[in-house]
């Protein structure tokens, strides 16, 4: 008699079914276990699941319910976790890979519930036990002699009254997702059989589906989770969080960032490196209509040639080699809200026909897959090159560049905004400071010298490394700019230097305000030829007493040869 029925999907449940039972089935059996209507309700109330968990605990409840089913449970493949403790460790045959219990979900005869999924079998090796065999095989397992052999708990089927088990794999697109399992009180038919495979290809399928979108919503709360941090936040490591300045060329930006942030318009961010273009993008985002959506930002020049639709577009499982999941690409997680594409310059030639299509259709498929997916995004792209220049050299494309080019901005280098360098150093100070608990060191006039003498040829992004590393040599005294700056400036500021003027929030020294004042009198006395009193004179430059400047070059120590 043959009590352990296989089984692959095969087309002849039908004419099995016709006569009667498998046959290890008692005679005279007429009690289903399981019935097609409710396996199909089952199976549609899975689909509409998006949490794997949720599709878990409904899959096994679900089958619970069914007529004499004592226990149904369902095991998903995992990593060998537990393989130190595991009892089951002597026997696995791969210690890397084997079978979870996810869910399970019966009652015993006595009306106890059986939910642990915590218990003796919740690893079981691939290939040993039922179980296990049906995940290593492929292939659904019948077993109706409730005396065979190849029960694991012989007592505890005896004592639950046990007279079938029925486990069938759960594969999706030929990846293994686990095995569910049902034990039964009432023998189980070969076509009761059938519908349970049915069943469990509709399951594996809920089960896929639920991880894709629960891949999906993590990373799309990952995302607007930093864009919450950035609105609340300094980040440190890149921008501190706002725009500092107060230059004409500045202010112009921003009014233009005004005009533009709420409209969906494509905007090019044009400047040199380290001046602000990421920056720049999170602010007309954070001032558009997309900004309850997150901004995703792809960096053109960091993606290898052969992963960029990938990237871009997302793939399917198995679209090649590594692809071991359905993946979203940057567009379909942007979809709703702001895609930037940083260095947008450097996207290869033949790429960027593909980079075209989906800007100006708003159409792409996914590598591996022929479904056209529609998106709604709002671009904004920026490069540290002259676009146009690239175009005339024809590496890049012009229908591109038009695309793009509808609203351009152009950031200003540092070096031509001197005046916004001490408002970007307060601020950095501060915020640095604070990142790494150090006590806020004072910034002098003598500082704000050398910083505007420099000619930052890395922009904000330099000036924000030299001065964290000037707070850090600080140690809570003065700020160390003159060993932080690439090179110690070679004299004090002249008296004809923009730091005349003492910027705002600037605290001068008495030893700074003597120095200015002995500078301002030695250029008074350089422009007067070194003369004190007379027309042109030094004291009528600087409208004051020529006894009253006398005195104060006698205290100063300052020599002059041409009194008259």
């Amino acid at each position: 008699m043959e009590h352990e029925v296989p089984w692959s999907g095969r087309t002849e449940v039908e004419s099995e079914t016709n006569q009667g039972r498998s046959e290890g089935s008692p005679p005279g059996v007429t009690d289903h276990a399981m019935h097609l209507e409710a396996l199909q309700e089952l199976a549609l109330r899975l689909s509409g699941e998006r949490s794997v968990d949720a599709v878990l605990q409904l899959l096994v409840n679900g089958l619970a319910q069914q007529s004499d089913v004592a226990l149904a449970r369902v095991w998903t493949t995992g990593p060998g976790d537990l393989c130190s403790s595991c009892r089951l460790r002597p026997v696995c045959p791969d210690q890397t890979v084997c079978l979870h219990l996810a869910a399970s979900a019966g009652t015993s005869l006595e009306g106890e519930q059986w939910p642990r999924i915590d218990g003796y079998f919740s690893r079981v090796p691939i290939g040993q036990f039922k179980v296990g065999s049906v995940a290593a095989d492929r292939t659904g397992l019948l077993l109706t002699d409730p005396r065979s052999e190849h029960w694991a708990r012989p007592e505890w089927v005896r004592h639950e009254s046990i007279a079938c088990f029925a486990g069938q794999p759960l594969v999706f697109r030929d990846e293994m997702l686990g095995v569910v399992g049902v034990f039964s009180r009432v023998p189980i038919a070969m076509q009761e059989f059938g519908w349970l495979l049915m069943f469990a290809n509709q399951a594996a399928s809920a089960i896929a589906n639920a991880r894709a979108f629960s891949e999906l919503d993590r990373l799309r709360q990952q995302l607007e989770s930093d864009n919450a941090y950035l609105k609340e936040e300094v980040d440190s490591a890149q921008n501190f969080g706002s725009i500092v300045g107060r230059s004409s060329a500045l202010r112009h930006v921003l009014e233009q960032i005004d005009d533009v942030a709420a409209t969906d318009t494509t905007v090019l961010i044009t400047g040199e490196s380290g001046t602000g273009k990421e920056l720049l993008a999170k602010e007309i985002h954070k001032r558009g209509r997309r900004s309850r959506r997150p901004i995703i930002r792809v960096n053109c020049s960091a993606i290898p040639h052969e992963m960029f639709e990938s990237e871009f577009f997302g793939h399917v499982r198995g679209a090649f080699t590594g692809a071991l999941r359905d993946r979203p690409g940057r567009f379909q997680v942007a979809d709703g809200g702001t895609i930037f594409l940083d260095e947008i310059g450097d996207l290869p030639l033949d790429l960027q026909p593909k980079l075209l299509r989906v800007l100006q259709e708003g159409e792409y498929e996914r590598v591996g897959e022929e479904i056209t997916r529609k998106v709604d995004v709002r671009v904004i792209a920026a490069s540290n090159q002259n676009l146009a220049e690239q175009v005339h050299a024809r590496r890049f494309r012009q229908d591109l560049f038009y695309r793009l080019n509808v609203f351009p901005l152009e950031l200003p280098p540092l070096r031509t905004r001197k005046g916004d360098i001490p408002l970007l150093a307060t601020h950095t100070i501060a915020e640095v400071s604070k990142r790494l608990r150090r006590p806020v060191p004072r910034l002098t006039q003598e500082d704000v010298g050398w910083l505007q003498e420099y000619e930052w040829p890395g922009n904000i992004r330099e000036l924000q490394n030299v001065i964290e590393r000037a707070v850090i040599l600080s140690k809570g005294g003065r700020l160390r700019l003159d060993v932080a700056l690439p090179r110690a400036p070679d004299a004090a500021v002249s008296a004809d230097s923009p730091s005349d003027v003492v910027p705002e929030g600037v605290i001068l020294t008495d030893r700074e305000c003597r120095d200015r004042e002995r500078m301002n009198l030695m250029k008074a006395l350089e422009r007067a030829d070194g003369r004190i009193y007379g027309q042109g004179g030094a004291a009528e430059l600087l409208a004051v007493n020529p006894t009253t400047l006398a005195s104060r070059l006698r205290a100063l120590k300052i020599k002059t040869n041409k009194a008259r």
